[in-house]
């Protein structure tokens, strides 16, 4: 069979190219071997099924071990209506797991069925399936999403917690290991149990232990995937380079990376091509932040449900707030459970930059379509006899449109949106064959940094806020570097200028800066 990238479900590694996630399971077991209960909480397509799976397969190859995983997923509400129907079903479920590794105690779970009415029928029959098995019994329970917002499900849960703990006093016998899999943290779930959407705090598993195992993929990681790649494919590639570029877009993100990597397999390359050249990873990109998926729907989705969360989405990326990590905050605790939020050095960062640029393009599209921006970017007006972009073109435009559209509230509308509008503004004129980059710079003067490529060719642009002299002077030498940085001889600025003053809204210059012995011309233009 031959192998491919999956983007969807439990990777198998006889089907899949895998990264090697040797180490996770490792530290993953020790949690096991000393007999913690723990929730392996993260985002959807985080790859927490492939590590049940493999959890699973490991501990079956085990003398010591009897694995039991299962999934609510797909029953029915009904099981949920009384304690009755719960315990049968579980005992029904757990039987069926158990069938093919000991049928002897599934058996016995078979008759256990007709006995129990009550969860403390069910704790009894747990007891008695553990002593039978003589073994660490390890239940497993995956998508507990599903249920975690039913009272009796957490009351289960609350049943097993006490039995830990009076099996720690040696008053009970109980499943050696409990891990639950799912998006939420049942520890601190924030649930609707009650009528009229009152909401409460239960920590039925407040017994949990902490599990920190890194389930991202580092540089190193995403390349033992890559040789798996070439090893079953023949394939020639810069191993070193596409690594270090799949972590660059995706922060390690599971289902980016395996997305990026399918894209250009089985999208960009030609049938019978061997080798990836390095500009399809920006290919790549380009057609991932085109299609639309699961993922990237979650991603909006759970930002516009939330009005804070999209005002701090909006400060992060748009106006570069340092927003330092508070667990306790359930706005950041909520997004990083999500993936929207990664914590970074004690600062909150959005998760990976194919998210920002998905959001950049959400919000600058939501301007695209409230404006009458059609009238004045028509793509064609803006490439050169030989393909390539005239920003000076897009920069004199643009100032004609914010002049004619928006001289009235200028001013109360840029404060909070002008860099979308630019966004939105350059979006169809790149849009297929380029492809733009932002970086944000936060502190006093509030820099917003394009870079975009556009056929084979690179265009820095920074958007500042007119903020004095000083600061104007300041970002001229910032930009130079940058230029220099990027070996490129120009680069523009775009400066929204509040200033009542005549003469000044709307002026275009050209200015050269020195930069370590090499002039930088800069284009600055005034809107």
């Amino acid at each position: 069979m031959e192998k491919e990238f999956n983007i969807t479900g439990t990777c198998i590694p006889q089907m899949h190219y895998m990264v090697d996630v040797s180490n996770k399971l490792k530290e993953t077991i020790k949690l096991i071997d000393k007999g913690r209960y723990f929730i392996i909480n993260r985002p959807r397509q985080y790859g927490k099924t492939t590590i049940f799976y493999l959890l699973n397969k490991q501990l079956k190859n085990s003398k010591d071990y009897l694995p039991i995983k299962i999934s609510f997923e797909g029953i029915g509400d009904v099981v949920f209506e009384d304690e009755e129907s719960f315990s049968k079903t579980f005992l029904e479920i757990v039987s069926e797991n158990l069938l093919l590794k000991d049928e002897k105690l599934a058996l016995f779970l078979e008759e256990e069925i007709n006995k129990v009415k009550k969860l403390k029928d069910l704790s009894s029959a747990i007891t008695k399936l553990i002593i039978k098995a003589n073994k660490k019994v390890v239940l497993m329970i995956d998508e507990v999403d599903k249920s975690s917002n039913n009272q009796l499900f957490l009351s289960f849960l609350g049943m097993l917690r006490n039995k830990y703990l009076l099996r720690n006093e040696e008053e009970d016998i109980t499943f050696h290991s409990v891990i639950l899999a799912g998006v939420h943290d049942v520890k601190s779930l924030k649930i609707k149990i009650i009528p009229n959407d009152e909401h409460k705090y239960n920590s039925p598993w407040n017994i949990a232990s902490d599990f920190d195992v890194d389930m991202s993929f580092s540089v190193e990681e995403i390349g033992t995937m890559l040789d798996d790649y070439i090893s079953n494919k023949g394939v020639n590639l810069d191993k070193s380079y596409f690594s270090e570029r799949l972590y660059f877009y995706t922060s390690g993100y599971p289902f980016l990376v395996s997305k990026l990597c399918k894209i250009i397999d089985e999208k960009i390359m030609n049938e019978n091509e061997l080798k990836w050249e390095k500009v399809y990873m920006d290919m790549a990109v380009k057609e991932l932040l085109k299609e639309k998926n699961t993922n990237f729907d979650s991603l909006i989705n759970n930002i516009e449900n939330n009005k804070n969360l999209r005002e701090l989405v909006k400060k992060i990326i748009l106006d570069g707030y340092e927003i330092s990590y508070n667990e306790d905050n359930f706005i950041i605790t909520m997004a990083i459970m999500y993936g929207i939020f990664k914590n970074s050095n004690g600062k909150v960062k959005i998760h990976n930059r194919i998210y920002e640029q998905r959001i950049y393009n959400y919000m600058s599209s939501l301007i695209e379509t409230t404006s009458n921006l059609g009238f004045y970017n028509e793509r064609s007006k803006f490439i050169n006899a030989n393909g390539d972009l005239d920003i000076k073109k897009i920069l004199i435009k643009f100032k004609e449109f914010m002049k004619h559209e928006y001289s009235e509230k200028r001013e109360a509308f840029l404060e909070d949106d002008g860099r979308l509008v630019f966004l939105a503004f350059i979006s169809p004129i790149i849009n297929g064959t380029g492809f733009a980059f932002k970086e944000v710079k936060g502190g006093d003067e509030k820099r917003f940094d394009i870079v975009i490529t556009y056929n084979k060719n690179m265009y820095i642009i920074k958007l500042k806020i007119w903020r004095g002299e000083e600061y104007h002077k300041k970002g001229l030498i910032q930009l130079g570097e940058y230029l220099q940085q990027y070996s490129l001889s120009e680069g523009y600025l775009l400066i929204f200028d509040f200033r009542k003053t005549e003469n000044v809204s709307g002026e275009m210059n050209v200015i050269d800066v020195e930069i370590s012995g090499n002039s930088k011309k800069i284009t600055e233009v005034y809107c």
